[in-house]
């Protein structure tokens, strides 16, 4: 099976990584994940309910919307934030990509272990910028916001084409197709991770310049 893949590139100041991956991540997980399920029988069962929260950005003029899981946060913010303090570290190349992978699991004949399948992926790939004043990071974080707005849409339209998730499963199948460690949720397996490369010798992006000037220019 191939894994269909989706790839969305930021230029980001270092302090606004941690929202923008957030933002887009959640987002994903929103459309990928069920209510607790409860079977009654092997093939018959009921979906509880996923609560929704609101989340406001600190430095991005952005607001988006995640499943109300202390558990499902805490996952990715542990991810994001070794990603985060990768880029932004002394010796950090000042670019790289995270990648958030949904897999089903395929049992194997002893001695093998269970077979890992993607079936998609999403990445996000991030080169840092440094902003020369107050002015550029006030225009640039309202650009921001703009785009991750346009990305959240992208991501409601592919959500909506038919395209291949795993069938339900039976009771004694159910943890080969989701993550049943949750207590409030139940989403799809999914796993995060990142990598940095490469040094980058640029101090503010071009995306950013031609930002910057289109807003200057009006």
């Amino acid at each position: 099976m191939n894994a269909r893949s989706q790839t969305f590139e930021l230029e980001l100041e270092g302090h606004q990584v941690d929202e923008a991956v957030a933002s887009i991540f959640h987002t994903v997980l929103l459309h990928r994940c069920l209510g607790k399920f409860c079977y009654k029988q092997e093939v018959s069962y009921s979906v509880g309910t996923v609560g929704y929260e609101d989340v406001d950005c600190d430095f991005i003029d952005f607001t988006y919307v995640r499943c109300s899981s202390y558990n499902l946060d805490r996952t990715l913010k542990s991810e994001i934030t070794g990603f985060s303090e990768a880029l932004r570290g002394n010796e950090g190349p000042g670019q790289g990509q995270i990648s958030l992978e949904f897999y089903q699991k395929k049992k194997t004949r002893w001695p093998f272990h269970t077979e890992c399948i993607p079936w998609e992926v999403w990445n996000v790939r991030l080169q840092l910028i440094k902003l020369n004043n107050e002015n550029e990071r006030q225009l640039y974080r309202e650009k921001i916001g703009e785009l991750l707005s346009e990305k959240i849409l992208y991501i409601a339209e592919v959500m909506n084409r038919h395209d291949y998730v795993p069938k339900m499963p039976n009771q004694s199948e159910v943890d080969l197709i989701f993550d049943t460690t949750y207590p409030d949720l139940q989403p799809y397996l999914f796993k995060l991770s990142f990598l940095t490369s490469g040094p980058s010798m640029n101090t503010v992006g071009s995306t950013m310049k031609k930002l910057i000037k289109e807003t200057l220019s009006f």
